[in-house]
């Protein structure tokens, strides 16, 4: 089994079957690019059509975005804190890192659902017009990415504690990162052509 162990190589990439695993993950993240492509694409057709309901004017609130993307922003930055301390072999940093990390994206989805019930409170519904239909499932599908991968990032920390750190659950903690910062780059995209192209607009 060691001869298989490269350990020239980072943790998370010690073993042909990480290597692996990583490449499968980008190939899914290319997959994941293509989904939300899609949803821009919809959102830049219908993101003008406003059937008389609320404009992106009337609803959105600049605080709730900035503080939306601080978060987000933010629990990037950690994440990427929780991988340095794991090539360090610190379990304890590693830990602490990724726990901030989810707070951070329970505190970015909180905001983000009482953005939604005040967007309801508006008027603003998916079934008012198309541009909130467009609007609602591009931030939703987001939304319920940023929570699978808080779920995700739970149970890995749930391995961290029981097995330690070993080439394995390296690996699960190096995939876990790219996905969130997958997500964080998304939301970059959201804040540029959603919320302030359609507040400047």
């Amino acid at each position: 089994m060691s001869a298989n162990v490269n350990t020239s190589l980072p943790l998370e990439y010690q073993t042909e079957q990480s290597r692996l695993n990583i490449l499968g993950f980008w190939i899914f993240l290319g997959a994941e690019i293509v989904l939300f492509a899609t949803l821009f694409a919809v959102y830049g057709v219908l993101g003008e059509r406003y059937a008389n309901g609320p404009t992106p004017n009337d609803i959105f609130k600049l605080k709730d975005v900035m503080i939306e993307t601080l978060l987000l922003l933010t629990s990037s930055f950690t994440c990427g804190l929780a991988v340095f301390e794991m090539r360090r072999h610190r379990l304890k940093g590693l830990l602490t890192w990724l726990i901030v990390t989810l707070l951070l994206g329970i505190g970015f989805l909180f905001v983000e659902i009482n953005e939604f019930i005040h967007y309801v409170h508006e008027g603003a519904t998916m079934q008012t017009s198309a541009f909130l239909s467009s609007f609602f499932v591009l931030l939703g599908t987001h939304g319920a990415h940023v929570t699978f991968g808080i779920i995700w990032a739970v149970m890995i920390i749930i391995q961290l504690i029981q097995r330690g750190l070993t080439p394995v659950t390296a690996r699960k903690t190096f995939i876990i990162s790219l996905y969130w910062h997958f997500l964080d780059v998304v939301w970059i995209f959201i804040f540029t052509f959603v919320y302030l192209k359609g507040m400047v607009g």
